[in-house]
């Protein structure tokens, strides 16, 4: 993604200072946008381009994703062309795709065409395959080899989502050669902080930071003050890796090898800071029991399409959760009070499943732990569940004493008992459930809040119930 270097004002104009310093940046990217919105309405199209002038363009496009969809691609066609391509980088995907149906083949053609390889590649994956195919055809001959070098890339690795856009260097350049092969480049490259250095092979054998680069001395080769030893990433490297890579080393961006060892490209800060966005957010929903990758504002019909068949296969798990309880109605009948009891000892025990997945979930997810610190894992969680069922169990069994009357006083103890042995299972499966999961290679969030309390709500139904009716027929 390119990337230029703004101010933090979203606007510039001086006579808005005063309004800057009293109000947040976010109330200020709502009044943009309704601002824009009603300047549309009025169809006071020279207003709403000399409002959306000054506007750094992430926040333009977040303006336009907020707008009615009738009024988005009116918005977009008042940017001027260099700006207009540096919106449509940062608009979310499906807008993207309406702007393409919507233009002219030409205006459509100038903008991909202005895109960086890898914001193009993200595009056409989620453009139909003739529409793909057609564009790619008019590109120019450079980009439509930098495009179709990243397509032939698995998705959701290093090779698909970077950029061939980088500076390489040779180690007999001098300093002074180097500078003026990046003034010469800097404009067409993703990034000029990091410089890489091949041999005639494109072998990766050197990298060298701006900083070095500035501070050396002319007449300096870039073999003496180049660093021999380089982090790096191969192109079927996975982009949660990738991302883990420049996280943990501070990078803003790592270079990207063939299994040559040949340098093809790098992998920004920008684009990992997408990555993480996106993957955190899958796993969220998924934890949630949802499509993993359902936007706030999406239509109606995708969040119904993504939220349904969880909903309804949450549904069918139930069943199996309500299956425990039904060969103990005889026993509920004789003691009510279970009827109050169990939706706590479900609703707690859920909580602390939760909970431990979570925590499990997000740990592989960074990759703060790995499959070694399984063990590791479980003590604490064991050793952190022992006192949480001690407390959660007390408390629970007091209450059922509460509830109970003087004859089912006993009912309270056995709550107390189940409580504690749901607590301790909710946190082992918790942990245990994700890590096994990983350990076939397989998403750890894929074990969702619902299917994980279904799973608890059986086991503590079955065994609270299955307890009452045992010393029902001890003490009878």
């Amino acid at each position: 993604m390119r990337t230029g270097l703004g101010a933090f004002a979203l606007a510039e104009n001086n006579d808005s200072s005063s309004t800057l310093q009293t109000i947040s940046r976010q109330e200020l990217r709502q009044l943009i946008r309704l601002q824009l919105e009603a300047l549309l309405e009025q169809q006071n199209l020279a207003g709403a381009k000399t409002l959306l002038i000054p506007v750094h363009p992430p926040d333009v496009a977040e303006a336009i994703e907020g707008l009615p969809e009738a009024m988005q691609a009116i918005a977009f066609r008042l940017l001027p062309k260099d700006k207009a391509i540096e919106v449509y980088e940062h608009l979310d995907s499906s807008i993207q795709q309406v702007l393409v149906e919507e233009f002219k083949r030409q205006e459509v053609l100038d903008i991909v065409d202005k895109m960086s390889p890898d914001d193009r590649a993200r595009l056409f994956d989620e453009l139909p395959a003739k529409v793909v195919s057609r564009l790619l055809g008019q590109l120019s001959p450079v980009e439509r080899r930098s495009t179709a070098l990243l397509l032939g890339y698995e998705a959701n690795t290093a090779g698909r989502i970077m950029t061939p856009e980088y500076i390489s260097l040779k180690e007999n350049w001098t300093v002074a050669q180097t500078l003026e092969r990046i003034r010469n480049l800097a404009h067409v490259s993703e990034t000029v902080y990091y410089l890489y250095i091949t041999d005639v092979a494109r072998h990766l054998s050197g990298i060298l930071s701006l900083r070095d680069l500035v501070t050396a001395q002319p007449e300096q080769t870039i073999g003496e003050i180049m660093t021999r030893d380089v982090l790096f990433v191969h192109t079927d490297a996975d982009q949660e890796e990738v991302a883990q890579t420049i996280q943990r080393y501070d990078f803003l961006a790592v270079p990207v090898v063939d299994r040559e060892q040949r340098l093809v490209g790098i992998v920004t800060v920008d684009d990992v800071i997408d990555i993480l966005e996106a993957e955190a957010t899958e796993d969220i929903q998924k934890l949630a029991g949802g499509g993993g990758d359902e936007a706030a504002l999406s239509a109606p019909s995708v969040t119904l399409r993504k939220r349904l068949p969880w909903l309804l296969g949450n549904i069918g798990l139930y069943v199996i959760a309500a299956s425990a309880i039904v060969p103990f109605q005889g026993t509920i009948q004789l003691f009510p009070v279970l009827a109050v009891i169990m939706p706590t000892l479900s609703n707690t025990s859920g909580n602390v499943g939760i909970q431990a997945l979570a925590v499990t979930v997000r740990g592989l997810g960074v990759g703060e732990v790995t499959l070694g610190d399984t063990t590791r894992i479980l003590r604490k969680e064991i050793l952190a569940g022992l006192l949480t069922a001690v407390v959660l169990g007390v408390s629970l069994g007091l209450l059922s004493l509460i509830w109970s009357t003087d004859q089912d006083r006993w009912v309270g103890l056995v709550a107390g008992l189940v409580m504690s042995i749901n607590v301790l299972t909710a946190a082992t499966l918790g942990t245990l459930l994700p890590m096994g999961l990983k350990r076939i290679n397989l998403d750890p969030a894929l074990i969702s809040g619902p299917l994980l309390t279904t799973i608890l709500d059986a086991f503590g139904f079955f065994t609270f119930l299955g307890l009452i009716t045992i010393s029902l027929k001890a003490f009878s």
